[in-house]
C-alpha cells in the first residue's frame, strides 16, 4: 500500500480572524455544537497527553463530560497511569479531531482534581453498571484474565445490590485548565488555518495567526 496516495483535498470555507469570537471558551462552545449536530461519533472525545516522571509522553482518549469557563473536565481512576504522570506533572494537553469538519482543537494547561462533590454528582449521574465498573477496575493495572474482571464486577452486584452505588475514594474527576488554544481548520493547498489564543500580561486572550 501506498501511503503517500492517501490524500484528501480540504474545502470547508476558510477561517478568518474576524470569524472567531473573543474569548476562546465560547468559540469552543461553536465548534463542539457544530460537531454535535454533524453527528460525528463521540464528538466529546478527546487525546490525552501526559508525560511521566521520566520525561516519557504517553496519550489515550478520554470523554469530555462537563467544561466552563474554568475548565475541561473528564473522570479517571486516580491510581491509573494518567493519574500518576499527573501527579508528578500538572502540565497536559487536550486534543479534539472533528475531522468531519476537517476540524482540530489542541488545548495546553495545567490539571487539578475537581471537589469531592463535583465526582459524586457525576457519579451519580452515571448508569449503575458504568459505576460498578468504577469500583470493579484497578485501571492501568494487569488483569490475569477477563473473566476475573467479570467475576469481580459480579461479587460488586450483588455486594451493592440493595442500595445506592458509593463513589470509589480512588475516582473522580480532573479539571484542565487551559493556557493556550489552538483553533485548527483545513485549508485548499494544505494552506490550512491556525489561530492560537493566549493570554497577555493583562490576563486577556489574545488572539494569533500561525502558519499552516
Amino acid at each position: 500500500m501506498n501511503l503517500s496516495l492517501m490524500r484528501k483535498e480540504y474545502s470547508e470555507k476558510p477561517l478568518h480572524k474576524e470569524d472567531l469570537h473573543v474569548n476562546p471558551f465560547k468559540q469552543f462552545e461553536v465548534w463542539f455544537n457544530d460537531a454535535i449536530d454533524t453527528h460525528i461519533v463521540e464528538p466529546n472525545a478527546m487525546s490525552l497527553a501526559t508525560v511521566n516522571s521520566l520525561g516519557c509522553p504517553s496519550i489515550r482518549t478520554v470523554l469530555l463530560k462537563l467544561y466552563d469557563e474554568q475548565g475541561f473536565i473528564f473522570f479517571s481512576n486516580y491510581q491509573s497511569h494518567k493519574a500518576k504522570d499527573i501527579a508528578h506533572n500538572p502540565n497536559v494537553a487536550l486534543h479534539f479531531a472533528w475531522l468531519d469538519l476537517q476540524r482540530q482543537l489542541r488545548i495546553e494547561g495545567e490539571v487539578e482534581k475537581v471537589s469531592t462533590a463535583e465526582s459524586l454528582a457525576y457519579f451519580l449521574s452515571r448508569p449503575r453498571g458504568s459505576q460498578l465498573g468504577a469500583w470493579a477496575s484497578n485501571q492501568s493495572e494487569i488483569v490475569s484474565s477477563r473473566s476475573l474482571l467479570e467475576s469481580k464486577f459480579f461479587e460488586l452486584k450483588q455486594k451493592f445490590a440493595k442500595g445506592e452505588v458509593p463513589l470509589p475514594d480512588f475516582w473522580g474527576g480532573y479539571r484542565v485548565k487551559p493556557k493556550r488554544f489552538e483553533f485548527w481548520q483545513g485549508g485548499k493547498d494544505r494552506l490550512h488555518d491556525r489561530f492560537a489564543y493566549e493570554k497577555n500580561t493583562q490576563n486577556e486572550w489574545e488572539i494569533s495567526r500561525l502558519a499552516p
